[in-house]
């Protein structure tokens, strides 16, 4: 088995390629351990000394460290864990749901049609885009008064020295830019 690696914008985030489905469909993103509970292969990954969060994705996962170790000295254990994870044939996850990142709120007539508008230019223009780089944006919620739009930023992109440039830049600008009523765009925190 063969793993590449790539760089990402965030200096502390490597992204992994199995050459493999990780989750296949959907995302994971875990900021400890704890939260990893239903990840056999983001507890391991958690178990190696500097690693601060681990994030699933559909082909690749991406590793974020802490300051206080370098690559040259946690990838190559990184890359250990990941190689006798898939071939011990292990599950990625125990359970099959994703969770969303969205919030309850239920959008109605023009602000469903706003929000099925900004969901449907996230997911073509948006998340490829940011996936190339180890990490995944979605939608959170839509604020139809404030025209503020709100995002979950997982992966590389969490901690990203980048993101929020990123996030004010290039999204705030596509979105304002195909859908006139945006007039922001945040992360949610």
């Amino acid at each position: 088995m063969f793993i590449q690696t790539e760089s990402t914008p965030n200096p502390r985030t490597l992204k992994f390629l199995p050459g493999r489905d990780v989750l296949g469909r959907g995302s994971r993103d875990y900021a400890s351990v704890q939260a990893a509970a239903d990840s056999p292969l983001a507890q391991a990954l958690f178990a190696i000394d500097g690693v601060e969060r681990v994030y699933l994705g559909g082909d690749f996962l991406s590793v974020t460290k802490s300051e206080a170790i370098e690559w040259p000295h946690l990838k190559p254990h990184l890359l250990a864990t990941i190689m006798d994870h898939f071939t011990a044939s292990r599950p990625v996850v125990l359970e099959a749901d994703e969770e969303s990142g969205e919030d309850d709120t239920v959008y109605e007539g023009e602000a469903a049609e706003i929000v099925k508008e900004i969901k449907e230019i996230i997911e073509a223009r948006v998340r490829p885009a940011v996936a190339r780089d180890g990490g995944d944006i979605t939608f959170h919620s839509w604020n139809g008064e404030t025209g503020i739009v709100r995002l979950n930023m997982r992966g590389s992109c969490a901690g990203c020295p980048s993101s929020a440039l990123t996030l004010k830049k290039g999204i705030e600008n596509m979105l304002r830019h195909y859908v006139p009523e945006v007039n922001g765009v945040e992360q949610v925190v």
